[in-house]
């Protein structure tokens, strides 16, 4: 299979590209944050291990923001 460039995608792919990356970059810029932020006590397992995992595309970030935070009880009115 040929390697495809830059200039062989269509305007429409190229959008669908940047946009696709802005998601995913959002995605982990958000889930390192709460991650950096976040004490041990309130992660579910190790946090370098989170942080490594936030760095695989589009699901790491959403398995740790789903999974990797302790859930924590709302407090009482």
């Amino acid at each position: 299979m040929p390697r495809r460039h830059w200039k062989d995608l269509t305007p429409a792919q190229r959008k669908v590209f940047i946009a696709a990356s802005a998601v995913q970059i959002g995605l982990a810029a958000a889930a390192w944050t709460d991650l950096a932020r976040r004490p041990q006590e309130r992660v579910n397992g190790r946090k370098p291990l989170w942080a490594a995992a936030i760095a695989v595309n589009f699901v790491g970030p959403i398995a740790y923001l789903l999974w990797g935070r302790a859930k924590t009880k709302a407090p009482a009115p």
